[in-house]
């Protein structure tokens, strides 16, 4: 039951909801970072993350940190984890970078370094190296650059958690779910929709507050739904406990 330590970004202004409801799901030593909350748990608590969450937007689960003042010391760094243990030869990779420092000026040539350092690591072992794949990767790496200092991440979300699965497509201007649900959690809907109340919106454009709100007052998951998680090709993942989860939820929504 390894711990480890976990990055929940959020929209600005939800932080507070966020460590509220993070600890709900049993998340530990939870901290207000920027915009997000770091915690620390179980990979079941991470699972738990993706799955339950109204209001993150990501949850990446933290590999290493390390100075990077340099091109080399980026690529060193990277180096240093055994990406076999994550990642088969054969899958596919996305990498995520953020920030700058005084070598490494943007995030595009960021990334570049970052995929090098693991694509050559493979290459060098196995003969062969992943591919890229943007849009639904095996593995999604998340590489933040702060003062010259690296935190590299899993990102086990995959794509923003905000893509719920329920809407086929997008009507103009649409708000966010993970927005809508921060939205209707600071009016303090849950407690009224326990006590019988009612939600009427006004401005119901594309229906997201409404549908939010009733997957808030029916206990549905709003991960249920969504056909893809960075985690699911990941050489860590743990299907059963997955499956239990899921199990779990199902039926949560079916008793609410």
């Amino acid at each position: 039951n390894v711990s480890h330590n976990y990055y929940a970004a959020a929209p600005k202004g939800v932080g507070d909801l966020l460590a509220a409801e993070l600890g709900a799901l049993g998340a530990l030593d939870m901290r207000q970072q920027g915009t997000g909350v770091a915690f620390g748990g179980s990979l079941e608590i991470g699972y738990r993350a993706c799955l339950w969450s109204r209001l993150a937007s990501r949850i990446l689960l933290r590999l290493a940190e390390f100075p990077a003042p340099t091109v080399e010391a980026l690529y060193a760094g990277v180096q240093g984890i055994d990406w076999a243990e994550h990642l088969d030869p054969a899958g596919t990779l996305a990498i995520e970078f953020v920030g700058s420092g005084r070598q490494i000026r943007n995030s595009h040539f960021g990334a570049l370094k970052v995929k090098d350092a693991i694509v050559d690591q493979f290459r060098a072992a196995h003969g062969q190296r992943p591919s890229v794949d943007l849009e639904r990767p095996h593995l999604r790496v998340h590489a933040r650059l702060d003062r010259d200092h690296v935190q590299l991440s899993l990102d086990l979300a995959g794509q923003s958690l905000h893509r719920r699965g329920y809407r086929s497509q997008t009507g103009p201007a649409p708000l966010k779910e993970n927005l809508a649900a921060a939205i209707l959690l600071r009016a303090g809907w849950p407690d009224v929709a326990a006590a019988g109340g009612a939600l009427v919106d006004p401005m119901c454009g594309t229906g997201t507050l409404p549908i939010e709100a009733a997957w808030i007052a029916g206990d549905c998951a709003p991960g249920l739904l969504r056909d893809y998680f960075g985690f699911t090709n990941w050489l860590g993942h743990v299907p059963k406990m997955w499956h239990r989860l899921r199990d779990e939820a199902l039926t949560r929504r079916a008793a609410g």
